[in-house]
């Protein structure tokens, strides 16, 4: 449905990611290997912080909002987007290509969506979510409701988690959401209702997750640590810029090197900050 990515470690410019790998998340735009769709071609959007953002953790709008970028063009063709990559160097972003589920193909349904430091974005969809969007929508908080712009479950879904704790505790927000949408969805008759692969960030953290309700879920990847792979292939990455701390998240690997990706297993999460990476379990919890 979608292709993305997310970065974290020293500042880098960010076409080191988008455009520079044979497998580069602008060739994913055009003709991916691993996504339902070979060509995402209905919009972009690029977030990332300064390399002087200093976000407060789970505190949420505390910390300097990220820049957002983005188009309703194909990635590929897109000149502005290539002149931004090669020369803003960020610390942490995300990188979204998409292929529309049946939403309108306009920006404010682009990934990754903003709400004061977070951003987020998706890969997967809520099965039939005409039938179950009104339940959904109104079951976000008022304070947060005006805020919604586009029409995607993706956002709906955002704005969800963020009703239910999203900062001051991502992964059970993630999971209440997921909870939440399974049981509004089977009450509708939807069978399976979620498939997710999805990334959000304070401009600290990256959490990602990768679950669906027949769990069969979209593919997602998380690199090696830097060591390893300049062990594996020093004639690569002993000249490539990269810091011990960098770590990367994957839709779909961005290079075909042995060792250098490695697949994020069925219903679980990651957390990725600097020199930390852990993964855990992901199961839905509808909440009371």
């Amino acid at each position: 449905m979608c292709r993305w990515l997310a970065y974290s470690g020293s500042p880098i410019t960010m076409d080191k990611l988008l455009y520079e790998p044979e497998n580069s998340l602008i060739d994913q735009s055009l003709h991916s290997r691993y996504g339902q769709e070979t060509v995402n071609g209905d919009g972009f959007g690029v977030g990332y912080y300064s390399a002087d953002h200093h976000g407060d953790g789970h505190h949420g709008e505390g910390g300097a909002a990220p820049a957002v970028f983005k188009d309703t063009k194909p990635a590929w063709g897109d000149r502005n987007l290539r002149e931004l990559a090669s020369h803003v160097r960020s610390p942490l972003f995300m990188a979204h290509v998409r292929a529309s589920s049946g939403t309108a193909i306009q920006q404010t349904n682009c990934h990754p969506f903003r709400y004061g430091p977070w951003l987020w974005m998706h890969n997967g969809a809520i099965s039939e979510f005409g039938r179950v969007k009104r339940d959904l929508v109104m079951a976000v908080a008022p304070d947060l409701f005006a805020s919604i712009e586009g029409s995607t479950d993706s956002e709906v879904m955002f704005f969800l988690a963020l009703t239910l704790g999203l900062r001051e505790d991502p992964p059970g927000a993630v999971a209440r959401m997921a909870g939440l949408v399974e049981r509004t969805a089977r009450g509708h008759g939807v069978e399976h209702p979620l498939q997710m692969s999805l990334a959000t960030s304070d401009g600290e953290h990256v959490w990602s997750f990768r679950y669906s309700s027949d769990h069969r879920s979209r593919s997602l990847f998380h690199s090696a640590n830097t060591q390893t792979l300049r062990h594996l292939h020093p004639e690569v990455f002993e000249s490539v810029e990269l810091s011990d701390d960098a770590r990367v998240v994957v839709s779909e690997p961005l290079r075909d090197l042995p060792g250098l990706w490695l697949e994020v297993p069925e219903s679980t999460y990651t957390i990725v900050k600097p020199d930390f990476f852990e993964m855990h379990p992901f199961n839905p919890v509808a909440p009371e």
